[in-house]
């Protein structure tokens, strides 16, 4: 299995923590899933579109896994990435990240995310309504990054 996805279709959590708590040396599972929320900028979402940029986004994922796995001992990483019409409720996100430590695995999962949101080429469309609009990276996510360099 790749530990990189960008995919239309929806996930298994359970099949991914699965897969990555098999090993016995593996002391810690951390994952993250990110969803579609039902309101942001004070309004009201009814869904959202997500496109990317095919092949860079795969090669920005795999970059931020590597720098992971430099700062951290990891066993596991994996990323999938939903593309395309999202309803609200609907997951877009899942990073899991396993070590023998359950600190690493904590730091690692935060870093991916961080680091995700701020570099991989992946826009935002949110339905609200009748209308669509382009969602800006915000600025709580570039403070978030920068605070890993």
């Amino acid at each position: 299995m790749d530990r990189i996805s960008v995919q239309f279709e929806d996930f298994s959590v359970e099949t991914e923590y699965q897969i990555l708590a098999r090993s016995s040396k593996v002391g810690a599972v951390v994952t993250f899933v990110g969803k579609v929320r039902d309101m942001n900028l004070d309004e009201s979402v009814t869904g959202l579109s997500l496109e990317h940029y095919p092949g860079m986004t795969e090669k920005i994922l795999e970059q931020i896994c590597r720098q992971a796995e430099q700062r951290w001992d990891l066993s596991q990483i994996r990323v999938i990435h939903r593309v395309g019409d999202l309803e609200v409720g609907d997951q877009i996100v899942f990073v899991g990240v396993t070590s023998v430590h359950r600190k690493e695995a904590f730091e690692a999962c935060e870093f991916i995310m961080d680091l995700l949101k701020t570099k991989a080429p992946f826009w935002k469309k949110e339905r609200t309504g009748n209308e669509t609009r382009w969602i800006e990276s915000r600025q709580s996510d570039k403070r978030a990054a920068q605070r890993w360099k």
